[in-house]
């Protein structure tokens, strides 16, 4: 389970979008795609990839879909994906 979600958080337009979603609110694949530089296949493949790691959940709302991080992370997924934001983005990329 750990893999899966290092694995779907390891793409930066991905982690990105956590990024944006750790706000604690939904947010549509449009919001996503205009912060992320993202067209709107590209933006719902991600999202796809997250939910099916299951960190992100979604819920339709007449033509839009609305995502939010899932609320009922273990708290172990919790940490790590904590772990994971709390290190820089400009960080990362040094690393890489």
């Amino acid at each position: 389970m750990v893999l899966s979600i290092l694995a779907a958080l390891a793409e930066p337009t991905r982690l990105g979008a956590v990024r944006l979603l750790a706000d604690g609110g939904e947010h549509c694949v449009c919001e996503l795609m205009a912060h992320l530089n993202a067209t709107q296949s590209r933006m719902s493949r991600h999202m796809a990839v997250l939910r099916n790691a299951g960190l992100v959940r979604d819920r339709r709302d007449a033509q839009w879909v609305r995502y939010r991080l899932d609320p009922d992370l273990s708290p172990e997924i919790r940490a790590v994906l904590d772990a994971v934001l709390a290190v820089d983005s400009e960080d990362m990329g040094k690393a890489a």
